[in-house]
């Protein structure tokens, strides 16, 4: 019987699930090259890939998984429900802050998610072991190697940076809460009723600040599009998909990768020369996920 202080034991992750979690990761880190190229305002952004996603899900959803989407306990629809908030709160705190201190800080201060998915493990009684943490800080000194460290005292810049550093907790949340139900509910069902979640909270937020949600050029719905079929479907998709036998910390902790991945994708994409540190900063992540990995294993 698993208790709050022992987790349910976990099967040794099948070489496939580090296979679909690089893809996942590749996904994802086309991320932040496609909004800079999207003439769109940042939360109708994120609120159209989450739409999009949930209009490609209906049909496999509703043909394949309705008996599956109707038996969802009470507790199972909570936490997914949960998980789509918090999924929508992660991007309605860290996009608007972009705009309000430098990007080097918000994306330092975001991707300080394995911290607190490492934290929020230990609270629960789960006890990480050493490995975990020394490869969860190593990985986010790579990400500060290559984000720097540039803290403003201006007052905006301080919300901006308060606002980052919640949109990491909010993330460290979505991870967790999706390891939780995906032990038991298949990855259709969640991802639909997750991203559905988020979509409805992010119309909600678009609509309350005011952001254009149609008046878009017809090579901005495109990349709309494309930004829901890699970020989303594909990124966020198998991030849930692996999460269920990978645990939230290797997750979290490989989600690091999409900052060095998004420079180097910015650098053949839009011609943006990534900074020196990119690829040193790559190696370090890389030792840090390994770690937490190896950590997984000895387990």
């Amino acid at each position: 019987m698993t208790t709050a202080t022992t987790p349910a034991p976990q099967l040794a992750a099948p070489r496939t699930d580090f296979v679909l979690l690089g893809v996942a990761i590749a996904g994802v880190s086309l991320s932040a090259p496609l909004i800079a190229a999207t003439a769109a305002p940042a939360l109708a952004v994120a609120f159209w890939r989450n739409a999009f996603a949930v209009g490609a899900l209906t049909p496999v959803a509703w043909f394949r998984y309705r008996a599956r989407l109707r038996a969802l306990t009470r507790r199972e629809v909570s936490l997914t429900v949960g998980a789509g908030a918090l999924l929508a709160l992660h991007f309605a705190l860290w996009l608007p802050s972009l705009s309000m201190t430098s990007v080097a800080s918000s994306t330092a201060l975001c991707t300080t998610t394995p911290i607190w998915t490492t934290l929020a493990l230990r609270l629960r009684g789960h006890r990480p072991p050493a490995l975990v943490w020394s490869g969860t800080l190593a990985a986010c000194v790579g990400v500060m190697m290559l984000t720097g460290v540039d803290l403003s005292l201006s007052p905006r810049a301080l919300a901006g940076d308060a606002l980052a550093l919640g949109g990491g907790i909010a993330a460290a949340g979505y991870v967790l809460l999706g390891a939780e139900v995906r032990r038991s509910v298949d990855t259709v069902p969640y991802t639909y009723l997750c991203y559905g979640t988020a979509a409805a909270g992010l119309l909600a937020a678009s609509l309350l600040s005011g952001a254009d949600l149609t008046s878009y050029s017809g090579a901005t719905w495109v990349k709309l599009a494309v930004l829901t079929l890699a970020a989303q479907l594909i990124g966020h998709s198998l991030l849930n998909r692996v999460v269920a036998n990978l645990g939230a910390s290797v997750t979290s902790t490989a989600i690091l990768l999409e900052t060095p991945g998004a420079a180097l994708i910015a650098a053949l994409w839009l011609g943006q020369q990534p900074p020196a540190l990119a690829y040193p900063a790559l190696l370090v992540i890389m030792a840090g996920l390994a770690l937490v990995v190896r950590a997984g294993r000895a387990n």
